[in-house]
């Protein structure tokens, strides 16, 4: 009896003192790596709050092990360089494209030049496309037009009547003798069932999952995601924004869970930074370089839109999109305007849209009425105080729910693609952005922002006083989980 209670005392001990160990090692890694200070003080929290658990939850869920692969790769992408041409930015063309009330905005790009690895290009033409039910019908076309190569990289890519149908097009591409290369986040492969990997590979086309995680679902707010979409077709026709490929964005169809939504057609000398781009990540999944006249021709000229792909992610080009979005505000003198799904601003984000709108900036933000991840919109509705008193505008749109991405500063710089105004896209993820410069394109995107305005509803300041104690605790509550979101 009395080994049993010694052996139980230095079982007792010895848990202890792992659990110690875990903390402090756990803790102290936080301390040292995490660049926020936020996420450091939450995490060192959890972990003494919640021993043995919180040890655990940030090994799953805190170390950046992407960051640490994409350093060991580094090297390798650095001799490889993905195809990019040194092209010397023509500033005298760059004023000639800005209005003349928009001269001052000539600084911003020399400002994104000492964020982006990519020169900012002229020549190109953005299509904007409305829903699936406008994007879908010229991607698949593209693809079916596709003479040499094809690269598709989504977040999500359901196995739905729409992804089939993409499925379907890319296999006949691969029997045409195109060469086809498909990439998708392992977590977003997940959002249907059976994953449509399977089919595809069945059909010959080479696909890879990003990322590949050990946990067998899939989890709304999972870190170091891929949550680019890109597509190039003989590497000189491109699309890219917010759109996933599921049957939920055609809303002719009247689909269970409708999303609205934005993708653009891009023609001209920056595709060139999609196919950058998209090579880097699969390289990155595969250890396949893409290199040669196939992946990269040389693209002509195709309108008078001057652009730059910028890429955003916590390896390498941490906070990139970030820097470029307060650089933009910065620049701002008559209006800003930004439509987003998921609205969680950081202090300095806050700080600039609130600096920009008391030096007289209209400051214009639309986000859903009502958001498809709770959480989100109760944590949104507890900061939007800080923004509405310092004479912001905000608004809610209606249903279906909005998941369009834009950015517009003075009727001429535009920012569009997959990141959204929350940690997960500035911070947690890979995600890929251009920034655009031309009056006609501007007026397009201003034309839809008004239209989204226009039937939408402004949020005031006394409506958000007016939810009772309970709502606001809740809201409260939220915010609090603002950096995991």
């Amino acid at each position: 009896m009395k080994l049993l209670e010694i052996l139980s005392g230095l079982w007792a001990v010895l848990a202890a003192s792992l659990t110690l160990l875990a903390a402090l090692l756990a803790s102290g890694h936080a301390i040292i790596y995490k660049r926020d200070d936020r996420a450091a003080v939450g995490w060192v929290g959890l972990i003494w709050l919640v021993p043995v658990v919180g040890s655990l939850l940030y090994v799953m869920f805190g170390i950046n092990r992407i960051r640490r692969k994409a350093v060991l790769l580094r090297s390798e992408i650095s001799h490889f360089k993905t195809g990019e041409y040194p092209v010397k930015r023509d500033e005298e063309r760059l004023i000639a494209i800005l209005r003349e009330e928009a001269q001052h905005l000539v600084a911003l790009p020399r400002l994104v030049d000492t964020i982006a690895r990519r020169n900012l290009l002229c020549d190109n033409e953005l299509e904007v496309l409305c829903n699936g039910d406008a994007a879908y019908p010229v991607m698949l076309k593209a693809i079916d037009g596709a003479a040499v190569t094809i690269v598709l990289s989504s977040y999500i890519f359901d196995n739905d009547a729409i992804g089939k149908k993409f499925g379907k097009a890319l296999a006949e591409a691969v029997r045409r003798g195109v060469e086809v290369r498909v990439l998708i986040d392992d977590v977003g492969a997940r959002y249907s069932w059976p994953s449509i990997v399977k089919g595809l590979r069945q059909d010959g086309v080479r696909v890879a999952r990003f990322a590949k995680t050990f946990i067998p679902w899939r989890i709304p707010y999972m870190n170091l995601r891929n949550h680019r979409k890109l597509l190039v077709v003989d590497g000189s026709v491109g699309f890219t924004g917010g759109m996933n490929i599921r049957h939920g964005n055609v809303l002719e169809d009247n689909p269970a869970s409708p999303i609205q939504d934005l993708h653009f057609r891009i023609t001209g000398p920056v595709v060139s930074h999609l196919m950058q781009t998209f090579a880097e990540d699969w390289l990155f999944s595969t250890r396949e370089t893409l290199t040669g006249e196939k992946w990269y021709p040389d693209i002509g000229p195709a309108g008078d839109v001057a652009a730059r792909g910028l890429t955003d992610g916590p390896d390498e080009d941490f906070e990139k999109l970030s820097w470029a979005i307060q650089g933009a505000i910065s620049a701002a003198r008559e209006h800003i305007r930004v439509v987003t799904p998921y609205f969680l601003p950081d202090s300095s984000l806050i700080s600039a849209l609130n600096v920009a709108s008391m030096r007289g900036v209209d400051v214009e933000i639309v986000i859903p009425g009502k958001n498809n991840q709770l959480l989100v919109q109760w944590a949104t509705n507890a900061r939007l105080w800080r923004l509405l008193s310092k004479g912001c505008k905000i608004y809610y749109s209606p249903p279906p729910f909005d998941h369009s991405k834009l950015m517009i500063v003075d009727g001429t710089w535009v920012l569009v693609g997959s990141a959204n105004w929350d940690p997960r896209s500035l911070r947690l993820n890979f995600e890929f952005n251009v920034e655009c410069y031309g009056h006609e394109f501007a007026e397009k995107v201003d034309a839809i922002i008004q239209r989204k305005i226009d039937t939408s509803q402004r949020v005031s300041k006394a409506r958000l006083d007016a939810r009772s104690l309970p709502v606001r605790l809740r809201d409260g509550v939220a915010r609090l989980f603002t950096p995991y979101l």
